[in-house]
């Protein structure tokens, strides 16, 4: 692989975790105003583990969802590539 290849390869990875970063960070704060409205103005401790569990399920739902498109598209490149 050229060195040129390999610089273009990493900056489109880093973009692409910049804009997961910028993503993640849209969908918290719009998470936070649902609990907000869900809980009201106060940031209990009890609202805050609350949102920290809801977070962290929904995000280990969809990274094995990911994962298992991710597999399947595997699978079928190589099926393809053995035809």
């Amino acid at each position: 692989m050229s060195f040129k290849t390999e610089v273009i390869e990493k900056i489109s990875a880093l973009l692409a975790a910049a804009f997961g970063l910028i993503a993640a960070l849209a969908w918290n704060g719009a998470i936070q105003e649902l609990f907000t409205l869900i809980f009201g103005d106060q940031s209990t401790l009890v609202a805050m583990f609350v949102y920290a569990i809801v977070v962290t399920i929904i995000a280990v739902i969809v990274v094995i969802l990911i994962g298992r498109a991710a597999a399947k598209a595997k699978r079928e490149d190589e099926v393809a590539a053995r035809t």
